[in-house]
Order: structure tokens, then sequence, then C-alpha cells
């Protein structure tokens, strides 16, 4: 046997051993580069138990990488990462990606509080009767509905909420806001509140109760003056106000005073119906523009049983969305007079989107222009004619200052 392996020609054996060295050491490189890359990924791939954590194709283009970068640190260092909610991180991701659109009107509604929403428009509730906005980054009151809690109390259109009860309301979404100042009927709910004529901020108690929207109130004045006041553009007042101006004209009255001050607005196809009694048919009322920048146009049926009637629109901080959409359209196509204070700027359409689990999505998909162009979202209507207001609080209550100058302008046409 010795001799026969001294007799072995390892020569023959050489390239074979080296081939099995190389594919040795390639594994080696493999299985290094493999670890090193494991080791390096990227940190969307280093969160475990998330599902759909792969960003969709079309977003591509923007690198997520920093936010799984957070969340993998949050589940590596948090130091009770053992309670932590991987449902509710996601939730509150969502929220805030919402929110980074600084639009008060864009929101995600997890699924109780989607819930909660669902019952709000569905029903009649406790509150305190007014209609509220956020304009500057401030949740603000647009207008106190006539007879309501909030005017028993005080309130007036353009007072910045604060605080409700012990909630500071600065980090609050509109509807969260929303929901804390309704309540059970009877029962107290605290406002801290700003006003220009303030020098500090005031404490507000409002005793909620079940709201009733007023539609429309009408009054004849002296010298052939008749006063149609619209409270609220609500499924009913088409009907109430074809009665106000059938009252309009059994009055004798020739002139009319539209007043649209403290009216929040309501449905659009309100809005578009009653201005077709000022206007020819088809003449643009509102122009709702989209994202893509194409636009619908919303037409005058044309009624026109007001549209040779000399008349003024009151207008005011509380005068909003469809509100404004009328007023527009009347100055812009009859020329009326918009009499009063700029209005609110609540300019926008809201769509809400059902989501998986019990969440929902309301977003701003529209703006409304007037129908020369105007845009209306965030920056209101300058009135035609300004009244100044005495920013001190003795001012008499029973002097209507824009009333008087409105018809005081509707007597010079």
């Amino acid at each position: 046997n010795n001799k026969e392996m001294l007799n072995f020609d390892w020569r023959k054996y050489t390239k074979l051993y080296m081939v099995v060295f190389a594919i040795v050491l390639l594994g080696l490189s493999f299985l290094g580069g493999t670890y090193y890359g494991y080791e390096n990924r990227p940190a969307v791939e280093r969160v475990l138990n998330v599902f759909g954590q792969t960003p969709p194709p079309e977003f591509a283009e923007v690198d997520f990488n920093l936010f799984w970068d957070v969340w993998r640190r949050l589940e590596d260092k948090y130091v009770d990462r053992d309670k932590a909610d991987r449902k509710d991180m996601v939730l509150g991701a969502i929220s805030g990606l919402v929110r980074s659109l600084k639009d008060p009107y864009t929101e995600f509604l997890p699924p109780a509080e989607t819930k909660q929403f669902q019952e709000d428009i569905s029903g009649s509730f406790s509150g305190i009767g007014a209609e509220i906005g956020i304009r500057r980054g401030t949740l603000t009151i647009i207008s106190p509905l006539k007879d309501s809690p909030a005017e028993t109390a005080g309130l007036k259109a353009g007072d910045k909420i604060l605080k409700v009860d012990d909630t500071f309301t600065a980090d609050l979404t509109l509807d969260q806001a929303v929901r804390l100042i309704r309540g059970e009927k009877g029962v107290e709910v605290r406002l801290m509140v700003l006003r220009d004529t303030f020098d500090q901020a005031k404490e507000f108690k409002v005793i909620r109760d079940v709201i009733r929207v007023p539609i429309i109130t009408t009054e004849k004045r002296a010298g052939g003056v008749f006063v149609i006041k619209l409270h609220h553009f609500t499924e009913n007042a088409s009907f109430e106000f074809r009665k106000a101006i059938k009252e309009f004209f059994e009055s004798g009255s020739k002139k009319l005073v539209f007043d649209l001050r403290n009216n929040p607005g309501g449905f659009l196809l309100i809005s578009v119906d009653i201005a077709s009694w000022f206007l020819p048919a088809g003449d643009v009322v509102a122009r709702e523009r989209f994202a893509d920048g194409s636009e619908e146009i919303y037409r005058s049926s044309g009624y026109r049983l007001l549209q040779d009637v000399p008349t003024v629109v009151l207008v005011n901080e509380g005068s909003a969305s469809a509100s404004e959409i009328v007023a527009g359209a009347l100055r812009d196509i009859r020329g009326i007079k918009l009499v009063g204070t700029k209005t609110f700027g609540k300019g926008s359409v809201q769509e809400v989107q059902n989501l998986a689990g019990g969440s929902s999505l309301k977003v701003t998909i529209a703006k409304w222009l007037t129908p020369k162009g105007e845009e209306i979202n965030g920056t209101g209507l300058e009135p035609d004619v300004k009244v100044e207001l005495p920013k001190t609080e003795d001012q008499d209550p029973k002097v209507d200052l824009i009333m008087e100058e409105g018809i005081e302008v509707l007597n010079g046409l």
C-alpha cells in the first residue's frame, strides 16, 4: 500500500482541487455578502409583524426608509414596547399623514370616531347651537344660531375657542372639537373664548340643549323694504324661501334685503335653487374645481321672479360656504351690493370615504369659485360696502348698523 501511495500521481487531481477550493471560496463570499446585506438592509425590511409594509409601486420615487427606520427604533428602544399596539401605531401614523396637509376639513377618522360621525349626521343631537370651523389654525365660531344656547350665553361670530372644559383646542381636529362641545341636554360646557374686543380670554358657560335650526324669518319694514333672513341652507330651505317670496309680493313691498349674516351654509343644490330666483336660466351660480383642474359648473334654473327687484345682500364673518356661493353669484351676475363685513371663507367640498376596518377618510375634493373665478376658501368675500362695527362691548344691541347701512344702500338704488 505504501508503494501504491508513493506511485500516486497528485498532479492529475490538482485542477479538481482548485475548482473545489474556488467554489468553497465563492460560497463563503456569498454568505458573507448576504450577512452584510442583511445587517445593512433598509429599515422597512427590518420591521417585523407589520402587514402591508411595502409602498405601492406608484410611490417608488418616495423614500419611506426614514419612516420604517423610526418604527424599528421604537420597536428596539422604547421602554414600554411590550405595551405598544402596532394597530394604534398605524392609525396614529395615518392621522399624522392626513394632518400634514394642514387642511382643517380633511381628516382621518378611526373606527370609534367614524361611528360617532355617522351618528352625528343621522339625527338630532344636543349641543350649544353654533356652527364652528377652523380659521388660521384656531377653532372659531362661524355663527351662533338664532335663539340657541350659544347666542343666549353671549357668544358671537368670530369668537376664538381656546379651550373646551379642560381641553385645549390647539391640537384638536374640527370633528374632535365638535364632539367635545356636544353633549347631553342640560349639561354645562365651559368655553374659554378670545374675542377681538377682549383684553384677555374669558370663560363662557353654556347649557347644552336640543338644537332646532331655524330656516327663514321675514320682516316688513317702512319705505317698501322687505327683509328675508335665511339662517341655513337646509333641505327645506327651498320650500321656505318660496313661501317668503310669496309673502314679499303680497306685502306690497318693492325692495328686498336678503340677510345671509351668520348663515353657515348647507346643501349646495339648495343654494343653486335659491340663487335661481334672482338669475336668468343658464347663468353660472358656482364653479367646483377639482384636483386635476377640471370644473363642474352649477347653473341657475331661471325662476327669475326676483330678477328685477332692487336687492342688497347682508354678510358678515358668520356667512360661510353656501352663503358665500349665493352672495358671490348675485354680485358677479346681477351686480348686487354686498353690505357688512368680510365673510368666513369656507369654500371647499368634502367627501367621506369608508376604509377597511371601520375607519373613514373625510377629504377635501374640490374648491368653490364664484362665477368670475374668485376663490372663496381661506379668503372670503370682501363686501362692496364695508360697515365698521364698534369694538366696544357697550354697543347698543338694539342698533343693527349693518341692517341700517343695507337699507340706506337699497334706498339709493
